[in-house]
């Protein structure tokens, strides 16, 4: 066992602190606390909880027995990297991984140093108390924080668990009535999940520096998340798209039709269908039918405005009209993932920002518990929502009986409800309006909808088809079809309805389309004929609420983890935005082809899926930790079918693995033809061989892989990678080249090659001098590569320009050109330029006042500037938004907060949605945390 502030923890938690303050526990009351205690006096209570937040909140409900203190997060992990292992461990085989391997899997848990003093504090807070009350949350990472602070804290009292939903007065007094034992067996199942994911990104990981590029990542939920975005992209690069034709008609139902006219379409000729999208494979090719009646007939142009031309003036009949009754059930309540979407569809939030409004919501008492994956509602919550509905809508949108939703997912967790609005009673969201704003007033009102309309009766309509016929001039016999719904009582659809995934498309539960009565032999006109040229369009990008919905589906991970997940993913450079589509970068494809060619079963979604189930059985107590991991990383015969431990296990995986990689193999992704896109150490780049030579281009970060066409390559390969030559310094004599760079275009120097350096006397070689390096200017908003002339590139090669110094401080001021954009320098304070020509004609005068501005976090001339696009207004303050161009790129602002544009993001295209989604995140993060300035003291000279 590692002492002081590491503790190496057996294999098996059995925590003897725990059962030790349970047998102290007072006899006699059901909940294990003392009435009183030995001196007459009510016992004084510590109660733990995680954040500041909640601490003040449950404070306020106990009174002056109780002392309420927050952990603010797990007190201790494993060590993040070799400066934290403790000296005394530091010459362990096992120490770079934090868990000995060969001692049952122990993992070496230290204090991390920003946690040392609250550790401290409350050490100092058990002298004043009798008992102890762990109030984490109420899940399995809540439970290995209890866990944590027990085992650090070791108190010599009383220790129980506490645990509750919801932050209410009612909810907090009944936790206090019905405390319990710590769940050992929920412990082990997190405990195993932290060690198993240490295990696996520590083994993987190197692999991916080796062979693909430094800093990379690999995790047991995070490459398979990636894999998923790596594969649609590769079904978006092989599609092929075919085109289709019919013919869209609006008919004429009479003057006392109401409506008059409606739409159809051509469905048949001939009996014989008419193709449609779903008809065509992703090879462009019609998909060969299962039977004759099912063969499809693809209609050309040309074709569909002879028949459209054939069918003028004809007359149409009804040939069916089937109507059938509608009904469609309220949607469940929210658990973790189906708020995570449902927010992302209708709010446009990420998870993570859902997931961190969702905190604030339940730390502040407004929400239940939100990492759950149930929908269940307790029978105080039902009579809640079912009250409210009846007082709002009436007693004919409340049915007779309540309505339970106990559907659970694969591998749900504990949290025993669904995520609703607090309390007995549901306050409404104008009832809170005055207390929160922005995301969390719009999520609060998200949730508070979702929950009444859950208990409310269904809503109800009727959908009508109808098959219209005739015959054409050239005697085809052609069918067309039009449908119709109206919604004759809408039911829950009063207080909510789901948003329709952009992606996916489709009708939404209250849309209406309605059709005029028709009856079988009605005569129809055609008022309008028009024939429409349709492609197939290849398989949607993946957002991040079609990404967690798919994760949910294939059992992979847990709902409360996808918000990191996705975060995780974006950050390290696998994954990047495009508007709200999730697109995987070159790096993504080539870590996800090493680990399906010689890690297929770490990616493999129906292995990762089933270790969640072995993973759950360690939670129910079916299954010992130890054991588990052993199999996983040494191998046993346990799991599934070719399971990794049944392969060996990883460890005999990367070992047997590292060295049959090929990385210039892995790091070459086909395209087409011999075009191969190669990710070197710098980046992605383009490469394919000419008349024996290789040919190279540079990648564009922003150009998405489903992007890369051939046209596209090939105007990516007419960029000579040498650059196009612009003449000669004629100070220099050096060369003057313009290029296209990853961060667009420059200008630079060709410098001629040193001279070796002669051998020395006794023949070995003098070390070479450093090569200098060319002095390089990037290029104007307003050149080009083809365009820019010698006279413009030593102008921006004269950069930086020396303005002069500062007469006060005798700093240089100088005048750049950086890749945001002009500014000045002096020192490290820096300031942006207006223009780019000022770069040229800003004198020392103007520089220092300039400098006598108060600086607006580099934005200062960009404010004085005419915007880039003005847009709408912010969502959450109501003011004009605008975009700007700024030192480090442009950036959407509504005059008091400033949010960069992301990459995806452009300044023609985004949206007013999109640019409130950048505000609020940023909001969200805070202001930027000030840098400590640090003084040293001088010693005292020796004496």
């Amino acid at each position: 066992m590692a002492t002081g502030t590491t503790s190496a923890k057996p294999a098996t938690p059995r925590g003897t602190g725990s059962r030790k303050a349970a047998a102290k526990a007072a006899p006699g009351r059901p909940n294990g606390t003392a009435a009183v205690t030995a001196n007459g006096r009510p016992p004084r209570r510590l109660v733990i909880v995680e954040s500041g937040t909640k601490a003040k909140k449950i404070q306020q409900y106990l009174g002056n027995d109780y002392i309420v203190e927050a952990s603010v997060g797990h007190i201790r992990d494993l060590p993040r990297g070799a400066s934290d292992v403790p000296a005394k461990y530091k010459g362990e085989a096992w120490a770079r991984l934090g868990v000995d391997v060969d001692n049952q899997f122990a993992p070496l848990y230290i204090i991390t140093p920003e946690k040392k003093s609250k550790v401290a504090e409350l050490k100092d807070a058990l002298k004043s108390v009798d008992e102890v009350l762990l109030a984490t949350d109420p899940d399995r990472e809540g439970e290995a924080i209890a866990w944590h602070l027990l085992d650090t804290l070791k108190p010599r009292i009383p220790v129980r668990r506490m645990v509750f939903h919801e932050i209410s007065e009612p909810a907090i007094r009944a936790a206090i009535e019905n405390l319990r034992d710590l769940d050992h067996d929920l412990v082990d199942a997190q405990e195993t999940r932290r060690i198993l994911d240490r295990l696996y990104g520590y083994e993987v990981s190197p692999v991916l520096w080796k062979k693909v590029m430094p800093k990379l990542s690999a995790g047991r939920v995070q490459s398979v998340a990636t894999r998923i975005i790596v594969q649609r992209e590769r079904e978006r690069m092989a599609f092929v798209s075919a085109s289709y034709w019919d013919i869209a008609a609006q008919l004429d139902a009479g003057a006392e039709a109401s409506p008059r006219q409606f739409p159809a379409r051509l469905v048949s000729i001939d009996g014989t269908r008419v193709a449609t999208g779903r008809d065509f494979g992703p090879d462009g090719r019609l998909k060969t039918a299962d039977s004759p009646r099912e063969s499809a007939r693809v209609l050309d142009e040309a074709s569909a405005r002879r028949l459209a031309e054939a069918l003028q003036g004809r007359g149409l009949t009804v040939e069916s009209v089937e109507s059938k009754p509608y009904t469609r059930r309220p949607y469940p309540p929210f658990m973790t993932s189906t708020l995570q979407q449902e927010a992302g569809r209708k709010l446009r939030f990420s998870a993570d920002r859902t997931m961190r409004s969702a905190q604030r919501l339940y730390e502040n008492g407004y929400i239940t518990y939100l990492r759950t994956d149930s929908t269940t509602l307790s029978e105080s919550a039902i009579q809640a929502a079912r009250t409210q509905a009846r007082d709002l809508y009436g007693d004919a949108y409340v049915p007779a009986q309540p309505r339970q939703y106990t559907r659970k997912v694969k591998n749900a967790q504990e949290a025993h409800e669904a995520i609703r609005p607090a309390g007995d009673t549901f306050r409404t969201p104008g009832e809170i309006a005055r207390e929160v704003d922005g995301d969390d007033f719009r999520l609060y009102e998200l949730i508070w909808q979702r929950t009444v309309a859950s208990q409310m009766a269904d809503a109800r309509g009727t959908t009508v088809s109808v098959r219209i016929g005739g015959t054409a001039a050239t005697g085809e016999a052609v069918t067309f079809a039009a449908s119709g719904r109206t919604i004759t009582f809408p039911g829950f659809l009063k207080a909510y309805v789901e948003t329709v995934d952009d992606q996916a498309g489709g009708m939404a539960d209250d849309a209406e389309s309605r059709l005029p009565e028709l009856t079988q032999g009605q005569a129809l006109t055609a008022a309008q004929l028009t024939p429409e040229g349709h492609s197939t369009n290849p398989p949607s990008r993946f957002t991040e609420p079609s990404l967690i919905k798919t994760l949910e589906d294939l059992g992979i991970g847990r709902p409360s983890t996808y918000a990191s997940i996705i975060k995780t993913i974006q950050d390290r450079g696998y994954v990047w935005k495009k508007g709200q589509a999730l697109v995987p970068s070159w790096i993504a494809f080539a870590v996800v082809g090493l680990l399906e060619h010689h890690f297929g079963r770490l990616v493999d979604y129906d292995f990762t899926a089933a270790m969640e189930d072995e993973l759950d059985s360690i939670a129910a107590g079916l299954q010992g930790r130890t054991d588990w991991l052993s199999g996983f990383y040494f191998g046993a015969d346990q799991g599934s079918t070719g399971s990794v431990a049944r392969a060996g296990g990883l460890k005999k995986l990367v070992g047997i693995n590292l060295e049959e990689i090929d990385a210039r193999e892995i790091n070459s992704v086909p395209v087409f033809d011999d075009v191969v896109v190669r990710v070197g150490r710098y980046g992605p780049y383009l490469e394919r061989m000419r008349d024996g030579q290789s040919q190279r281009a540079n990648l564009p970060d922003d150009l998405a892989p489903d992007e890369l066409t051939p046209e596209v390559a090939e105007q990516l390969f007419s960029v000579p990678q040498e650059g196009r030559s612009l003449g000669v310094d004629p100070t220099t004599g050096h060369e003057i080249v313009a290029k296209e760079g990853r961060y667009g275009p420059y200008v630079t120097e060709i410098l001629p090659e040193p001279i070796a350096p002669e051998a020395t006397a006794n023949g070995t070689k003098k070390k070479a001098p450093a090569k200098p390096k060319p002095r390089t200017g990037s290029l104007f908003k307003d050149m080009s590569t083809e365009t820019v002339t010698l006279e413009d590139a030593l102008r921006l090669l004269s950069l930086p320009r020396l303005v002069g110094t500062d007469p006060e401080s005798g700093a240089e001021i100088t005048a750049q050109n950086g890749r945001y954009g002009p500014y000045l320098k002096r020192g490290t304070d820096s300031r942006s330029l207006a223009n780019e020509e000022q770069l040229f004609t800003v004198t020392l005068d103007e520089a220092l006042e300039i400098y006598k501005q108060p600086k607006q976090r580099g934005r200062r001339t960009a404010a004085a500037t005419p915007p880039l696009r003005e847009l709408g207004a912010d969502k959450a303050t109501g003011k004009p938004m605008v975009i700007k161009d700024g030192r480090f790129g442009p950036y959407v602002t509504d005059g008091e907060t400033n949010a960069s544009l992301r990459k995806g993001d452009s300044v023609e295209e985004i949206s007013d949605e999109r640019a409130s989604e950048l505000l609020a995140e940023r909001r969200a993060r805070g202001p930027a945390p000030k840098k400590r300035t640090t003084t040293t003291r001088k010693k005292a000279p020796a004496k």
